[in-house]
């Protein structure tokens, strides 16, 4: 076989990437390489639906095995790449083989940040990222009793609504000051952090686990939190993950916390590209960034597959609006657009009434909509975010403002300076 495209992960990024090139016109071949023992499957229900019971695992799956065979599409599973030959464009795999590529891209994604406890030992001791965690997760769920989650961001946030809703006594710890703290505003964490109180959670926020004692089997049994002491049969460790870069690293790509690529998505080499969790790429008028979002990976790998397939045509730069959306304490959050810390906050809704936006600005324009419940103000953000449209915070104050006639086409701060010009 001649040497086409070969994608490293096979993840969200990886398997989008294989399946728009097919649907783009590729006629090249496409490896796709993945260390985990499985085709390509959804990540996100692994923290919700597939975690409470309510979506069978025959039904994560992305794509069947059928599906990629009579596309064409090469499936190498239960294999790492071990190296990147960039002089040869070749990579070794674990296995021995060598595969030979015209184009690489790496989606390698990213893995769970570490705690350390109990020398590691701790069989309770669990982390969410994949089909195998969610597996043994969701067995320990079974018999839990007493749940303690490290990290108040959204998986450990998810976790804590079902591990409520199957009755078990749950505390989340949190060192930053509030939950969600990366994420949203103030706003919309302290709404969250009610939620949570009322499903039952207890959330201790600005503080972190003192003390982790461990029975003659090492499980964790026991935690002291300042002067608390509780009983624990269940730890899910949720604070953040770091981008699996080091084979870019090895290979001699440009590597800052995530595989630097250019506004194409081309790293320093320009036979290999990255996309999705461990790509930091630039954004227009801001720092380069890293995101870690299932949208981001679809939308990077639709990117690159056009990019490949019509190599002799110019191509606008990778610029799409990032969104995000978690389910928990039985509410919706969705998330449009990317906002600062320092980025002000203005409701749009009632708060009280369970359906509301918070709309964050920054030099007084929109930057995200924050929606808890409210799907159109969502859909609205990412439409009035898509076509560059610049809403200002005296609009939004304005009475008669919605997101919705904006996105429709009321007049934003954009139309005004080309009708005024």
């Amino acid at each position: 076989m001649s040497a086409g495209v070969v994608i490293v992960g096979a993840g969200q990024a990886g398997a989008q990437l294989a399946m728009s090139l097919r649907e783009m016109g590729h006629a090249g071949s496409v490896t796709v390489i993945g260390d985990e023992h499985h085709p390509p499957y959804h990540r996100p229900p692994l923290s919700k639906d597939f975690l409470d019971g309510g979506l069978a695992e025959s039904e994560l799956a992305l794509r069947t095995e059928e599906y990629y065979r009579d596309r064409g599409i090469e499936l190498v599973a239960g294999t790492a790449v071990t190296s990147i030959d960039r002089g040869r464009n070749e990579v070794l795999l674990s296995s021995g083989r060598v595969v030979a590529y015209a184009h690489l891209v790496l989606a390698t994604g990213a893995r769970n940040r570490q705690l350390p406890i109990a020398d590691g030992g701790a069989d309770n001791v669990h982390y969410l990222r994949t089909m195998e965690d969610a597996r043994r997760v969701r067995h320990a769920l079974e018999r839990a009793q007493n749940v303690l989650i490290v990290g108040a961001g959204f998986i450990g946030l998810e976790f804590a609504s079902a591990a409520a809703r199957r009755g078990a006594r749950v505390t989340v710890v949190e060192a930053a000051p509030r939950v969600l703290g990366r994420a949203v505003a103030e706003e919309t964490s302290a709404y969250f952090a009610h939620r949570h109180a009322v499903e039952g959670s207890t959330v201790l926020c600005g503080c972190a686990v003192d003390e982790f004692r461990t029975d003659s089997r090492g499980r964790v049994t026991e935690v002291r939190i300042g002067d608390r002491v509780q009983p624990v049969d269940l730890v899910l460790v949720g604070i953040g993950v770091a981008p699996n870069s080091e084979l870019a690293e090895e290979a001699g790509l440009v590597v800052n916390d995530g595989i630097v690529v250019d506004a194409q998505l081309v790293t320093s080499d320009p036979a290999i590209s990255a996309i999705g969790d461990c790509a930091r790429f630039p954004r227009a008028g801001a720092a380069s960034i890293r995101l870690e979002s299932v949208q981001n990976a679809s939308d990077q790998a639709r990117y690159a597959a056009r990019r490949i397939c019509r190599a002799d045509e110019p191509i606008a730069d990778y610029g799409e609006v990032p969104w995000f959306w978690s389910h928990q304490a039985g509410d919706k959050l969705q998330i449009a657009g990317l906002a600062l810390p320092t980025d002000s906050a203005v409701f749009l809704g009632d708060p009280s009434s369970g359906r509301f936006s918070v709309c964050r600005f920054r030099d007084g324009f929109l930057s995200a909509v924050e929606s808890v419940n409210s799907p159109g103000d969502h859909l609205s953000a990412r439409k009035l975010f898509a076509r560059g449209a610049r809403v200002t915070e005296e609009q939004l104050r304005a009475p008669e403002f919605s997101l919705r006639s904006a996105a429709a086409g009321g007049t934003t701060q954009a139309q005004q300076e080309r009708t005024s010009a």
